[in-house]
């Protein structure tokens, strides 16, 4: 038996769009013949491309199939073929096409944030919740390798008590003017939606709360380093959003967590994404796919002298986790577990509630920022 799923995917011009979640997850569900349910039963997603750029869905859809696609938003919202909306547009454009499509009937999965404030984002959960349909959020850390090894690990009670976590993500993004930027301009203009604090603060938040504890209290601080880029254009623009967060939260348990996230920051430590556990029987540090650990028995002991250099390596003592499984590309596996949810009815946890926390920790953030002081954050149902 074949479930054809018809999934209208908004925003498949842009970069996570069409790299991750078309490239990397539908049309490779498509090309491993569907999600498996049983030896006669699967499930195939059959996407619809919606945009605003003609050309670039034309071309889009050449290089992928020939797939339907359109401009259309009210139009592929009426096409009884299509029971899911997908929405991968800029933040300031999301909600409102989420509310069309819930009020269309249509089970909602949805990158993040899928708003700028948090009453927003909870009157679409709420909406969704009333309408009856099926919702859903990216949250794509989740599956990665290395959090799935420092969630093992926690499970396995590698750490003892859970002390606190570190976390550094970012890299440079060039201005545009001597080399051409790796993201998008929107993101540097708090008027489109841009910022990193409400970017990456959605992904700190579901990372910190299925992981090490829900976050209960936040101290951020954000900048704008860099104020002038060069758009896709070639023209200069002013910089008014946030490209660096510098945030602490207290974490249920007692735990401290710290992530410094920038795209002003060059790169020398293991990945883009690095996060260190330290616990009181042992230590963690992860990256996207690697996880290095280090038990209290193989802890050196060091002695602060910087008269003389150190004659600990301080590397040596780190063990590589081996690789026990294979892993899957993150934004796939959760799309399955979602299609997985609206065509079976199988349990999943990662709905517009989730969404809602994630935007109400960046909007804490920018309060923190604004106040300069620490803001508590309390718990959303």
């Amino acid at each position: 038996m074949i479930h054809n799923v018809g999934i209208i995917m908004n925003g498949v011009t842009g970069r996570m769009g069409l790299n991750q979640h078309l490239a990397r997850s539908i049309h490779a569900i498509i090309e491993q013949g569907g999600v498996k349910i049983s030896d006669d039963e699967i499930i195939m997603p059959k996407p619809l491309l919606l945009g605003r750029t003609r050309a670039k869905l034309e071309s889009i859809s050449r290089d992928y199939g020939h797939l339907r696609w359109s401009t259309d938003l009210d139009s592929a919202l009426s096409d009884p073929e299509y029971s899911i909306y997908f929405d991968a547009q800029t933040t300031d454009r999301r909600a409102e096409a989420v509310r069309r499509a819930i009020a269309a009937g249509k089970h909602i999965y949805c990158e993040k944030p899928i708003a700028d404030t948090v009453d927003v984002a909870y009157d679409l959960y709420k909406l969704a919740v009333k309408a009856g349909v099926k919702h859903g959020v990216v949250q794509d850390k989740l599956w990665l390798p290395g959090m799935l090894k420092l969630k093992t690990l926690r499970e396995l009670g590698f750490f003892g008590k859970i002390l606190s976590v570190r976390g550094e993500f970012g890299y440079w993004v060039f201005e545009g003017d001597t080399l051409p930027a790796q993201r998008p301009s929107w993101n540097y203009r708090k008027e489109d939606g841009g910022g990193i604090i409400i970017d990456m603060l959605c992904h700190w938040r579901y990372v910190l709360d299925n992981l090490f504890g829900e976050v209960k209290a936040v101290s951020c601080l954000g900048a704008t380093h860099v104020p002038t880029r060069w758009d896709e254009s070639g023209k200069p623009y002013e910089c008014t959003a946030d490209d660096s967060a510098y945030a602490t939260f207290e974490l249920e348990g007692g735990i401290i967590a710290h992530f410094n996230s920038s795209w002003c920051v060059r790169v020398r430590r293991d990945d883009l994404l690095t996060i260190q556990v330290d616990g009181s029987k042992g230590s963690a540090v992860a990256g996207l796919r690697d996880c290095w650990i280090q038990h209290y028995g193989s802890t050196p002991r060091p002695v602060w002298n910087p008269d003389i250099p150190s004659t600990i390596n301080y590397f040596e003592g780190w063990q590589k986790v081996p690789e026990q499984a294979t892993f899957d590309n993150a934004f796939k596996i959760q799309w399955e577990l979602f299609l997985r949810h609206v065509v079976k009815d199988e349990p999943f946890r990662w709905g517009l509630l989730e969404a809602v926390k994630g935007v109400q920790l960046a909007e804490k953030g920018i309060e923190s920022w604004k106040k300069r002081a620490w803001v508590d954050v309390p718990p959303i149902y």
